[in-house]
């Protein structure tokens, strides 16, 4: 006994009629989908480069809608039971070709069909506990990654301080040795400033000497001067006391 018919299928359907592809371009894609659940499925479809694929995407898109709106079904727990595609019309047309001849071009249509319906609850079991190790594997690997990624941005920052601190530490250094330099500049200059000036032995012996006699006038006691007036009375005296003892001797 054959089995049901496609168009008897139980499930939820959604068909595109009249799409403008030939039935066999896309048979080769719904074969890829079908029996598949419907996160699968979708993956399957984003992954595969045909035209088809987005067509059928579509299909697929409306059929686990109708399931969820009009069946009351969980998007998660679908899976395509059944897609298939039938061949539709088929435009005829004409091309022209050598020596007054023409050639037929079949412009080809198909209609395609998918219907999705609820999994068994073994294998609902199943794709729930492969669907959890494999969050679970997944939230590993993030966590592991963003460790990792941490990790490296704490090594970054910690050479960066340490290359920041080494600066700074090298500034200071260049700082200081900066300040030794002036203070050295500075106490050469006042050295220069206040240095003696090479002279001759005579000038140095003559200097000493004047040294001396400073010294000596500094150590003497300070004798004020008489006034002029009494001086002059003293020369006046003895000029007249020698003039006295000339006429003596004349005199004589």
């Amino acid at each position: 006994m054959t089995g049901p018919k496609l168009n008897e299928r139980p499930g939820t359907r959604a068909t595109l009629r009249g799409y403008h592809m030939s039935a066999s371009k896309a048979r080769v894609v719904l074969n890829l989908i079908r029996g598949e659940d419907i996160t699968t499925a979708r993956e399957i479809l984003a992954g595969t480069t045909r035209e088809a694929a987005d067509v059928i995407g579509k299909v697929l898109a409306s059929a686990v809608a109708n399931a969820v709106t009009n069946d009351a079904m969980q998007a998660d727990e679908l899976f395509v039971s059944a897609a298939y595609a039938d061949e539709g019309i088929t435009m005829k047309r004409f091309t022209p070709r050598a020596r007054g001849r023409a050639s037929k071009i079949f412009k080809r249509a198909c209609h395609i069909t998918v219907i999705v319906s609820r999994l068994d609850d073994e294998r609902l079991e199943v794709l729930r506990n492969a669907r959890s190790a494999q969050a679970a594997v997944s939230r590993t690997r993030r966590v592991a990654s963003s460790r990792r990624r941490a990790d490296q941005q704490a090594s970054v920052n910690k050479r960066e301080s340490a290359a920041a601190e080494a600066a700074e530490n090298e500034a200071w250094a260049n700082e200081a040795t900066e300040a030794d330099i002036m203070a050295n500049e500075a106490l050469e200059t006042d050295v220069m400033e206040f240095d003696t000036v090479d002279t001759p032995l005579e000038d140095l012996d003559a200097t000493d000497e004047e040294t001396t006699q400073v010294e000596a006038d500094a150590e003497a006691p300070v004798v004020e001067d008489e006034p002029e007036v009494a001086v002059d009375a003293v020369e006046t005296a003895a000029n007249e006391e020698t003039a006295s003892d000339d006429g003596d001797e004349e005199t004589k």
